[in-house]
């Protein structure tokens, strides 16, 4: 009887150290899948962008200077990452600055419509593009000001 005990408690150790193991691995590999996944680009961060607009009003032709002025209440888009269409727009304050907050590290694209000065365009505007990178986070990062016709 002895023998018959020891052996039905070796059986069910073993089977309890497989479960375990299965367990263990499971456990690894699911650690593994959530800490090999890299963030994208966008929101859920702590760093921002921001940047201001300058306008500058010419005639229909653009070929007299009439005023410059800073770009109160303009659209100031973001792409995320290599997004195809905007992720995120903000106007301009009274001053022409914007900001976008909350930003994970990443590449990100923003844009402006500016007066086509060339007048080729057959809307009359065209984008003017800056392409920046978030590389830490809790960074402040400043856009080069934003030069559109008018």
């Amino acid at each position: 009887m002895h023998f018959l005990a020891k052996r039905e408690t070796n059986i069910k150790f073993t089977k309890m150290k497989k479960i375990f193991k299965t367990k263990l691995l499971a456990l690894i590999f699911v650690s593994i899948m959530i800490l090999s996944c890299s963030k994208e680009p966008g929101e859920g961060g702590n760093s921002s962008i921001n940047g201001s607009i300058w306008v500058k009003n010419y005639n229909s032709t653009f070929t007299v200077l009439n005023n410059e002025y800073e770009g109160t209440d303009q659209y100031v888009y973001l792409i995320y990452g290599d997004g195809l269409s905007y992720s995120d727009r903000v106007k301009t304050n009274y001053e022409g600055v914007f900001e976008f907050k909350y930003l994970r590290p990443g590449k990100y694209t923003l844009y402006v419509y500016s007066k086509d000065s060339t007048l080729q365009s057959p809307s009359g505007q065209i984008p003017v593009i800056k392409e920046v990178e978030i590389t830490d986070k809790h960074e402040e990062l400043e856009v080069p000001e934003f030069v559109i016709f008018n």
